[in-house]
């Protein structure tokens, strides 16, 4: 077949038949965020990615357009009570991821700053973490793919486990969701799974996982002065502007009630929006990036993931976090 294609068109190749096939199914009704993660590593490792360089910022931009979008279907008033009571929690699983990450590193001896990025992916929400660290530290480019890479697999492994353990134990979707935002890397994963529980462990998981993103900036300027000799000038972290966009999204539908139908219709858009973003996401999973985990980082990154994984489900049962 991939000979017939050839005939037809000179360059032409089963990548630019199936990426756009499954494009399409991403943002069609049937898609499932789970399914649709693995239709891009599927389609990805077996024909290539022939728009590798027209797609490769999309997830990034679609992702923030998707939580600014959620927002409209949010009620602010929750999303204020939410960070306001998950302040010490959130500090202490912080500083817990922080500290342990670090030790782990050093036990298993892996470069300190990627075993920073590990932590610091794992304590706040994964890639974006990493994206707004690095620059602060001067990270390497390896370092960085080693540290976006643990993270991407450890998120996508997330998809299907957390939804799977939830159901096992019997969580409310409210335990879920709180869970999943304390305990899953990114946003988009974060929101991946607890769309696949239910409408409030939905909004529970995105409420909380954004409240605790809001603590990138703070992080990144503790780590600028920590390391302020070694900053670059002019060098500056990147802030997560898509939080204040899913702020002021909620705000108007909070305060202007009229608008709350046509926001649960930009939240049903964003929904989907999402399942697309994680088509991508897949994608991006070439054997390259595969490769360049390496075995120190990863066991790293499970590692961590397990033990606050474990921590914040225990506390959730034990009622600290609530």
């Amino acid at each position: 077949m991939k000979r017939i294609l050839h005939k037809i068109s000179p360059g032409l190749t089963l990548g630019h038949l199936f990426f756009p096939l499954g494009f399409l199914f991403a943002v069609s009704p049937w898609a499932t965020s789970g399914g649709a993660l693995v239709l891009g590593v599927i389609i990805v490792l077996l024909f290539g990615n022939p728009y590798a360089d027209k797609t490769k910022t999309l997830p990034n931009k679609l992702l923030q357009i998707s939580v600014v979008g959620l927002g409209a279907g949010m009620n602010l008033a929750i999303i204020g009570k939410v960070g306001l009571s998950g302040i010490g929690y959130t500090l202490v699983g912080i500083l817990t991821a922080l500290l342990l990450g670090n030790l782990l590193g050093k036990w298993l001896k892996i470069e300190r700053d990627t075993a920073l990025l590990i932590s610091v992916g794992t304590a706040i929400c994964g890639g974006s973490a990493i994206a707004a660290i690095s620059p602060v530290i001067k990270a390497k480019h390896h370092d960085v793919s080693v540290a976006l890479g643990t993270v991407f697999m450890l998120n996508a492994l997330a998809l299907f486990l957390f939804p799977w353990i939830g159901n096992q134990l019997s969580l409310s979707q409210t335990q879920f969701g709180l869970w999943s935002a304390l305990a899953i890397h990114d946003t988009s994963s974060v929101v991946g799974a607890t769309l696949q529980f239910g409408p409030e462990a939905l909004k529970v998981g995105t409420t909380v996982k954004l409240a605790r993103a809001l603590w990138i900036i703070p992080v990144a300027l503790l780590v600028g002065y920590l390391r302020r000799h070694e900053i670059v000038e002019n060098q500056k972290a990147k802030r997560p502007w898509f939080i204040l966009g899913f702020l002021l999204a909620a705000a108007v539908v909070t305060f202007i009630p009229s608008l709350q139908p046509a926001g649960h219709i930009v939240e049903s858009v964003a929904k989907r929006l999402m399942v697309l973003t994680l088509f991508l996401i897949g994608t991006g999973l070439n054997r390259t990036a595969i490769k360049s985990v390496g075995p120190r980082p990863f066991v790293q990154g499970i590692l961590l993931w397990m033990i606050i994984g474990s921590l914040s489900l225990g506390a959730i049962w034990a009622g600290w976090v609530s």
